[in-house]
């Protein structure tokens, strides 16, 4: 009797994994990735002597309680090698951004910024706001903390500018001048208002403003408005007036900063409580202020304030050019390294300074402030929402507060573009990065909601089952599941919970009673018969909020999959018929029906539709044709 001996390899884990991956680690700059058990990423890291860096974690014992667990998890590792350290900061960035590794410093900005945009190549230049990647022929200024004050400035630019905020095509189908011209903020070059020369004028006034090459329009304008008068031209003299009331009020609602003291820059304040940190952001082009945003970066309790701002600042800048100044709060490690990195962004030089005296010092303790209000502000809604969720874990019998609540919800019409929806509630409140659709793939009978939640909970736990199993995510995994219904939905649920397996998760359901009545709610929760709270019970009204939120992301969810179906007609069907072709038979025809119910000649007459087409499109829609 013969017994087999499995000869598969055994895959390295740990400390042996990073022992595995020196054999072949090149003594030069790049960027490493430690990888877990399904080639997940656990941590991004860069360094100027790869074999160096990554072998320091091999000392387990110099490493801390997070470090250690990091290493325990790695099954693998991938590096990719750089020319310089500033390159391999760069390219750090990048992949922490893109994929979220838990034991990295993370900056959970998922938000395009907006800039001014004008137009260059164009007799009468467009002002407008522009969000996403910038199109050829056109300048941009920016960017700006928010659409709010992105839209103050532009509000102001037009009232003191006349620049048209209108689509060329808008422009070239006016007949008479619109409703900006009469409120005195377009000079109207749609109906020939204003000569291309004048207009140019405008142009490039705004332009030498918003680069602050022109300190001194104000004065300019003055002066070509007190001539005006002296001429007796009145009424010029009083747009002149009203132009300068405007750039008064750009000018006073943008000169926070002193502009010979800041000119161009970005400044960065960081501050610490509790171990938790907010980024304070004041966006700063040609002495303006265009607008300040908090941040709140995720990291581990334990690290300082220098490390967590130094990468935020290399995060924030993969998809955006640096200022050529950054004023920060702390002396920052690496310094040369992510200076270098940031000059290599921008293509000029960029400095990194922490003033230590005078009015930069000023500039930068007032950006410090509005962080350490900020995190206070958000350390009290943090409170506020501790002391529900503590609330929640006393009601349902936890031994802990959840750190994650699921609730459930479906949308449909008859059946059609049905919809489940997830969200997700904990510590921070609503977290809308694990929000999730689901469009349902299975017949749907009318009102059977039942197979619509079922659908949704399969899809939901099946991988999250797999991963629990070897380890993989422990923190997408809830606390409580909460669904919208009675016994019914509860009876049901529970029914495919335990098909699939799902242990540790409390469920309960949350119904309107008879009269549906919100705040008279029955629970139905395992071990226990329903039960209601008081009308006025906070955490009743938590719940309601979870609830009406999974409501509310259906609702939305589901209207969206609906106009999508909406627009799709019949000609997307007919092969050779792109969205062109659609739209010129649209237009020509006036409908999908219409189009159908043409005769062949008239096809043949429809704009861009040759012959050829105009007889595939009839034979579509007359099967026994033979186009004979």
């Amino acid at each position: 009797m013969t017994t087999a001996i499995s000869t598969a390899p055994v895959r390295p884990v740990g400390v042996e994994a990073i022992h595995h991956a020196l054999q072949t680690m090149p003594q030069s700059p790049g960027v490493y990735r430690m990888l877990g058990p399904k080639g997940d990423v656990l941590y991004v890291g860069k360094a100027l002597n790869l074999k160096k860096r990554v072998t320091s974690y091999t000392h387990v014992g110099r490493l801390t309680e997070r470090l250690r667990r990091m290493v325990s998890e790695t099954r693998s590792m991938e590096i990719v090698t750089t020319h310089t350290e500033a390159e391999a900061l760069l390219l750090e960035s990048n992949y922490i951004k893109r994929m979220q590794p838990r034991y990295n410093i993370l900056l959970r900005d998922d938000k395009s910024y907006p800039w001014i945009m004008l137009t260059d190549k164009h007799d009468f230049p467009q002002i407008s706001k522009h969000r996403g990647k910038p199109v050829k022929g056109a300048s941009y200024w920016g960017p700006f903390a928010s659409a709010w004050s992105v839209n103050q400035t532009l509000n102001l630019l037009q009232r003191t500018f006349l620049l048209r905020s209108c689509s060329d095509s808008e422009m070239q189908g006016r007949t008479r001048p619109c409703l900006l011209h009469q409120i005195h903020r377009c000079s109207a070059p749609c109906t020939d208002r204003i000569s291309r020369e004048d207009y140019a004028d405008l142009a490039r006034q705004a332009r030498d403003f918003l680069a602050g090459r022109n300190p001194h329009m104000r004065e300019e304008l003055g002066r070509e408005m007190e001539e005006a008068a002296e001429a007796l031209e009145f009424e010029r003299a009083a747009a002149i007036r009203d132009r300068i009331r405007g750039l008064s009020a750009l000018q006073q609602d943008s000169s926070v900063i002193n502009p010979s003291t800041v000119t161009d820059a970005d400044i960065i304040a960081i501050w610490q409580i509790a171990g938790q940190s907010c980024i304070q952001v004041f966006f700063i082009r040609a002495g303006r202020n265009n607008g300040n945003r908090a941040f709140f970066p995720s990291h581990a309790r334990d690290e300082n304030a220098p490390d967590v701002l130094a990468a935020f600042i290399g995060q924030f800048y993969d998809d955006k050019p640096p200022p050529t100044h950054v004023l920060v709060n702390q002396d920052l490690p690496e310094l040369d390294v992510l200076t270098s990195a940031l000059t290599l962004r921008r293509g000029r030089k960029v400095e990194i300074t922490h003033p230590q005296r005078g009015e930069k010092r000023a500039v930068i303790e007032h950006a410090e402030l509005n962080a350490r209000e900020a995190l206070e502000r958000k350390l009290a809604e943090s409170a506020g929402q501790a002391r529900l969720l503590q609330g929640v874990a006393d009601l349902f019998g936890l031994d802990a507060p959840p750190r994650r609540i699921e609730t459930y919800d479906n949308s449909h019409i008859q059946g059609a573009n049905a919809y489940g929806v997830m969200v997700v509630g904990g510590p921070e409140g609503f977290d809308k990065r694990a929000y999730r659709k689901f469009s349902i793939k299975g017949p749907v009978t009318p009102g059977d909601d039942f197979a619509m939640m079922r659908e949704v909970l399969e899809r939901r736990f099946r991988r999250a089952l797999k991963d629990r199993e070897e380890g993989m995510r422990p923190e997408d995994w809830p606390d409580i599941l909460l669904i919208d219904g009675g016994a019914g939905q509860y009876t049901a649920v529970r029914g495919v919970l335990d098909e699939l397996g799902v242990t540790g998760v409390t469920l309960v359901a949350i119904a309107k009673g008879p009269d549906r009545d919100a705040g008279r709610e029955w629970f139905h929760t395992e071990g226990r018969p329903p039960f209601q709270l008081p009308p006025r019970d906070p955490v009743l009204y938590y719940l309601q909020r979870l609830r009406d939120e999974a409501h509310r992301f259906a609702i939305t969810t589901h209207r969206a999959g609906r106009s999508k179906t909406l627009v799709r007609s019949e000609l997307d069907d007919i092969p050779g018929v792109g969205p062109a072709r659609k739209r010129a038979l649209l237009n020509h025809f006036g409908s999908a029906r219409s189009v159908r119910q043409a005769g062949l000649g008239e096809l043949e007459n429809a704009p861009g539709i040759n012959r050829d087409m105009a007889r595939a499109i009839y034979g579509y829609f007359h099967p026994g044709w033979t186009g004979e």
